[in-house]
């Protein structure tokens, strides 16, 4: 059954007159009269009965309008659908991200992606970024929003942020009132560090400050989530590390982030995809693209006492796709 023949079919059903049927059709009278033999053979009953006189359908006809008519509409939908998911106008994104993301990123770039893409829907993700990168790997996740180095060859990327890095202590912890300390301080220090699967870059962009200052630090602990950094720190004389974000609210109570200078240590936080992405990530970079530039916040003069954060800039995105 073709379907050029149900919608000759439903213009004889709705003109009940051949000839402007066919002159709605922008067919020969004789070429609607063979569609609607040939629908009829393919069917196997009379849908259409025609005297001189006049044009009715039988109640074969009639009943066969109905689901005609329904099946041209639910064509019309698929294709409508078809063109709208090529274009990144509908499906579905599954989206990871860090909590500086969350804080900073995401929040903009899916009110605009709700605003500009409405029939896309999203799922969301939070985790540290090498659980991301596997996920990602893996095809779970269609985006990762992470803290990354440069990007890998099997991977696409596109910078969005870069964020300072702090250091986090208990109150009781000397640190607690400054507003600063070099970094160089840190070699006096026993430090807990998150395990370098589950934050490859932070951990890297803590080691190679370190290098620049011409120190070793002394790891004591390592965790896997900020929960577990807030715990060690409070309850042992350990100094901890946390995005500038994380730091302006830290992750439990009895702690005080503090800026780290000389130097200040920093990663890239990056917008991560594979290769041949579905129509739809490409509305998601837009997006995010769009809600940019983006800042994060570091800590002010007495970030211990309460003080409001200070913007630092970033850089804004910078594709690289």
């Amino acid at each position: 059954m073709e379907l050029r023949y149900l919608a000759s079919f439903l213009a004889i059903a709705e003109e009940l007159h051949f000839g402007r049927a066919a002159a709605r059709l922008h067919l020969a009278q004789p070429s609607l009269s063979q569609q609607l033999q040939r629908l009829e053979r393919d069917i196997g009953v009379e849908l259409v009965s025609r005297s001189s006189h006049e044009v009715k359908l039988t109640a074969a006809g009639r009943a066969f309008e109905t689901e005609a008519r329904r099946l041209l509409d639910a064509t019309r939908r698929a294709v409508t659908v078809a063109r709208e998911a090529a274009s990144g106008r509908t499906g579905m994104i599954s989206i990871g991200f860090n909590y500086p993301a969350g804080q900073r990123v995401l929040q903009p770039t899916l009110l605009r992606l709700a605003a500009e893409y409405p029939g896309v829907s999203t799922t969301l993700w939070e985790a540290r970024s090498g659980p991301q990168l596997s996920a990602l790997a893996e095809g779970r996740l269609d985006v990762a929003l992470v803290f990354a180095g440069p990007p890998s060859a099997q991977l696409r990327s596109q910078r969005v942020l870069t964020v300072p890095l702090v250091a986090v202590v208990s109150r009781r912890h000397p640190w607690a009132a400054r507003s600063e300390v070099p970094f160089r301080e840190l070699a006096d220090q026993p430090c807990v560090l998150f395990r370098r699967e589950q934050s490859p870059a932070m951990h890297d962009a803590i080691l190679a400050a370190a290098d620049r200052c011409g120190i070793a630090l002394t790891v004591s602990d390592e965790v896997d989530d900020s929960g577990a950094t807030g715990i060690v720190v409070t309850t042992k004389p350990v100094v901890g590390f946390a995005s500038a974000a994380r730091g302006a609210h830290p992750p439990g109570h009895g702690l005080a982030a503090v800026r780290l200078v000389d130097p200040t240590p920093t990663v890239g936080m990056y917008a991560v995809w594979r290769p041949d992405p579905q129509p739809v990530v490409g509305a998601f970079l837009d997006c995010l693209e769009a809600a940019g530039p983006f800042t994060e916040p570091g800590p002010s003069a007495a970030p211990g006492a309460g003080a409001a954060p200070a913007p630092v800039p970033g850089p804004g995105p910078a594709k690289e796709r």
